[in-house]
Parts: structure tokens; sequence; C-alpha cells
């Protein structure tokens, strides 16, 4: 039966496949048929992750990728590659007041600086196939949608979305597409691990018109649908999952 979302004989590099969102894409990329590899920086988290995957031929790789010696080293490990998700993440409250030169650094260096050097890795090692597709997993905090103490992450983001706007245009010619997923707040680990207090949860989540936070499952259907053949005429866009908070 004809299906343009399927996977099926597609070779898929996810990051930060070790929790959250980047483990989501990878079970999700695995039940559509796809070879995974996946990456991070912590062995038995990803173990953890391969054991929820379908199907056999999935490998993972550690790797940190504020390492710009790791990330050429993944590159030519790799074979090649009909897609990439960039998941890879970290957010941080810290009003600006007290925003020191090693948090920029660190914030940058794992969702900025990391997905700019591994599109350059694979690139230049010719890791991509012709209509690759490369999917970054931005954040509407990088959208314009502001909230207090977030300035660095939502920077970052802001930063990347931009990037990739550039990347789609110049990767065009190779026909490899490049696209963004904005989520707003999806209930992973680095959700809970911020500082919210039940009241201003509540009070946050009645910002979200279908009043609720997002899913992980649904981030990763939307880089499926990226990732696949339905959207080959589609480069240098974003595709926003927020619940509709961006209509505020």
């Amino acid at each position: 039966m004809y299906n343009p979302f399927t996977l099926s004989g597609k070779t898929i590099l996810v990051t930060g496949a070790s929790s959250g969102i980047g483990r989501a894409i990878a079970v999700e990329c695995s039940r559509m048929g796809a070879q995974v590899f996946f990456t991070a920086r912590d062995a038995t988290r990803l173990r953890e992750t391969q054991s929820l995957l379908e199907g056999d031929g999935h490998q993972y790789l550690i790797a940190d990728l504020t390492d710009e010696e790791a990330i050429k080293q993944l590159a030519h490990q790799l074979p090649q590659l009909d897609g990439v998700v960039f998941a890879a993440g970290i957010s941080q409250l810290k009003p600006i007041q007290v925003i020191s030169e090693k948090d920029v650094h660190s914030i940058f260096a794992t969702n900025y600086t990391a997905p700019v050097l591994l599109t350059k890795a694979l690139a230049k090692a010719r890791k991509l196939q012709a209509t690759a597709s490369l999917v970054y997993i931005s954040s509407i905090s990088g959208n314009g949608n502001t909230a207090t103490a977030l300035s660095l992450y939502g920077s970052s983001k802001s930063a990347l979305s931009s990037f990739v706007r550039y990347a789609a245009l110049e990767l065009a010619g190779k026909k490899i597409r490049c696209n963004t997923i904005c989520p707003g707040r999806i209930e992973t680990s680095l959700l809970q691990n911020q500082t919210m207090s039940p009241e201003d949860l509540e009070k946050d989540i009645a910002k979200y018109p279908l009043r609720r936070y997002g899913k992980p499952e649904e981030v990763a259907q939307a880089a499926v649908y990226l990732l696949s053949d339905a959207t080959q005429w589609v480069t240098g866009t974003s595709i926003v999952i927020d619940g509709g908070r961006t209509l505020n």
C-alpha cells in the first residue's frame, strides 16, 4: 500500500536520543521502518533507548557534541544518511542579572554550535544522501514567545532557527532540505527539572488554548513527517507544535 509517510529503507541519525524528545523521535522513526543511529553522552540511557526501538539494525554512538573533534569522529563513523534530527538541547532558568559567561557558552555550545558544526561535518564528509532531510528541534521561545529567565535558552533557539534558513538555502542545490520544529512546553525531564511551583505550572498551562503541555511523541510524529518523502518540496520552514500557545 502506498504510504508517503513511511521511513522504510531510510537511515536516520537522531541526536540527544537518551531521553525526552530525542528518545521519542528515535522510537517513532524505528516504528516507521527506519534504521536508526542515535547519539548522546550517557551510554546507560542510550541502552534504555535501544531497548524501546522496534526492528533490528539500530545502533547507538556515544558522543559529546560540544566537542568539535568528537563531532568529526561521529561523522566518519556514520553510514550514508537519509535524514538527521538534531534534538540535543539544554535549558536553564536564569535571570539576566545573574547570567555568567560560562552560562552563555554552555547553552549556546549545545543548542546552537553543536548542530551547526555537526551539519558542517556531515556535509563535508559527504554523509548526506541526495534529498536528505535535516530536522532541527528549536522552540517557540526562539520565535518571539518570551518568558522570564529564559533569555539564554530563547536566544540560542532563535539563533538555531536563523541558521536553518541559511542552511536550507545553501544545501538546496544538493536537494537537501532543512526545517525546524518549534514546540511549546513538552512534558520531559527538562520541564521537571525547572523550579516552577504547582501554582505557576497551573497558570502557565492555562495560557495554552488546548489546556495541556505537549507530549514527546507529538513532536516525534512531526519529525517523521519532515523526514518522509511527503515533504520533498518543504525546506526552510518551521512547524509550530504548541497547543495554540502562540495565539495568545
